[in-house]
């Protein structure tokens, strides 16, 4: 069994902003075939800021820790600062994780990245 960190197992047993925004600004979704984890972030913008952020995870315990905590790292962020955010940031934040669930924290940030970019194409000026 893989060695998970106090805040791993913080995260994966409480997850934060669990759920679902049913008119969400942006919704992100992406998956691992290999491993079958599958993450969905919906983000809500007020004022260029992430206003709310909640998320449905499918996977192992590390995949929820992760996207618990990305959620965590970008509510209340700007846009611009939220995609800022990488994977090695949440695995810091997180205190580690193994090697073989690395891939866990590249799904989570870019779950949010992509619900991000699904707000930013919905709200782009047509001409």
């Amino acid at each position: 069994m893989p060695f998970y960190s106090d805040k791993v197992m913080e995260h994966f047993q409480n997850p934060r902003n669990v759920g679902e925004i049913k008119d969400a600004d942006g919704v992100g979704e992406v998956g691992n075939p290999v491993c079958g984890d599958l993450m969905t972030f919906y983000v809500k913008v007020q004022e260029g800021k992430l206003a709310d952020i909640k998320f449905k995870t499918f996977g192992c315990g590390a995949a929820i820790a992760v996207s618990s905590m990305v959620s965590e790292m970008a509510l209340g962020k700007t846009i611009d600062e939220a995609l800022k955010i990488t994977n090695e940031e949440v695995a810091k934040e997180l205190g580690g994780l193994p090697p073989n669930k690395m891939h866990c924290s590249n799904l989570g940030a870019t779950a949010l990245h992509k619900a991000i970019e699904n707000y930013q194409n919905k709200n782009k000026a047509t001409p």
